[in-house]
């Protein structure tokens, strides 16, 4: 271990990071010599909260994970909306090669996908407004560059923390901190120095709940700062009141005064399910809902050995492939000795095979997209998800 409590890339790839009871099992099978060949296939019996889908991420991780192992491993393309009981990673393959591997597997896409599918349903409930992933604060700074490319994936227009700028490709997003106002002592020196200093490009978006009543600080920004493109209240909970009602009466000031072209931005323990309550918002930063998201509870278990079917209660036994229509995301799972369908029983639309190939022989055989490519094949997905 080094400064932080972290794993590095070498432990994590040859499964030092493994619970330990998987590290006994392929003691125990070497020492014995069983090697069995193993069908595993990765799935969830069900969602967060009754969700009925979920979006799929971690999978470039996961293609490193396996890379130079002896395994083939199909999946699921990264970015894909997914259903309880749909494999969406098959691996093949001596399993005393892979056992250890488990748990890392299991933790690369589980959280990725529980910020990634939060976020998506975050981007459905604001429609075309502005979402940006603020949550980084949240969690070990080890991680950060994840959350902020799982929520990116998930659908939000931009990120807070510089560490996934070059992952994603992208410039991190954000306003400014009430720490700036403070050490500057009020609020309308601290911003003018903000329009003055930073550059040019970034959007004059004022901090309007440090002292004062949020309309007041909202007539005052904008009439201190020239090119004023927004304000964002951030208000604690302890002084909120009704959010609603607060940014009504910050919208009608500012209308009042000529002041209609600056845009409001909420951030501060906002939810799906406060989105539609917020009409007036032009845009939101969403922190802890989206970083500390409920986790996917995917499972990875053996469901077939020498070529026979296997699995234990509970679980569906059989190799099986994942047919999806392009045209309704209607999806059909299928034993691999069954006949595929020849098309979509809802719409008639043609189906596509899903699990993927993406590891041949621990060599990655898939291209491995964009950040911005998964962005927007999510984006293309949630218009036909309810």
């Amino acid at each position: 271990m080094g400064l932080f409590h972290t794993a590095g890339d070498e432990d994590i790839k040859k499964g030092r990071t493994t619970d330990i009871y998987f590290s006994r099992a392929r003691d125990v099978l070497l020492k014995k010599n069983i090697r069995p060949n193993v069908v595993a296939e990765v799935i969830t019996s069900g969602l967060p909260k009754g969700y009925t889908w979920g979006v799929l991420a971690g999978i470039e991780e996961l293609a490193k994970l396996f890379e130079g192992y002896d395994v083939d491993v199909h999946a699921m393309p990264e970015g894909s909306v997914f259903h309880p009981w749909e494999p969406v990673v098959r691996i093949e393959g001596d399993y005393t090669v892979f056992a250890e591997l488990e748990t890392p597997l299991l933790g690369l896409i589980c959280q990725a996908s529980g910020i990634a599918t939060k976020t998506a349903r975050l981007r459905k409930a604001a429609g075309d407004k502005l979402l940006l992933s603020f949550g980084i604060r949240r969690m070990h700074p080890a991680i950060s560059p994840m959350v902020d490319r799982s929520a990116y994936i998930g659908g939000a227009d931009g990120f807070s923390g510089v560490g996934a700028e070059k992952l994603v490709g992208k410039k991190a997003s954000g306003t400014m901190p009430h720490a700036l106002i403070i050490s500057v002592g009020d609020q309308v020196t601290a911003w003018r120095y903000y329009d003055e200093y930073v550059e040019e490009d970034v959007p004059r978006i004022a901090l309007v709940d440090t002292y004062c009543d949020e309309k007041t600080e909202a007539i005052m920004a904008a009439e201190a700062v020239k090119n004023l493109y927004g304000v964002r209240l951030d208000t604690p909970g302890s002084r909120r009141g009704k959010m609603a009602t607060i940014v009504e009466e910050v919208r009608w000031e500012l209308d009042i005064r000529g002041y209609d072209n600056v845009k409001i931005f909420v951030s501060g323990g906002v939810d799906e399910e406060d989105i539609p309550l917020l009409k007036g918002v032009d845009g939101f930063g969403i922190g802890t809902s989206i970083s500390n998201a409920r986790t996917i509870d995917f499972a990875m278990d053996i469901v077939e050995k020498e070529g026979r079917p296997v699995a234990k209660r509970g679980k569906r036994g059989g190799k099986k492939e994942v047919f999806r229509c392009r045209s309704c995301l209607h999806t059909v799972i299928v034993h691999r000795d069954k006949k595929k369908p020849s098309t979509c029983r809802e719409c008639g639309g043609e189906l596509e095979s899903m699990l993927k190939p993406l590891v041949k022989r621990g060599k990655i055989v898939a291209r491995l997209p964009s950040t911005g490519e998964i962005r927007n094949y999510v984006l293309k997905q949630l218009e036909k998800v309810p």
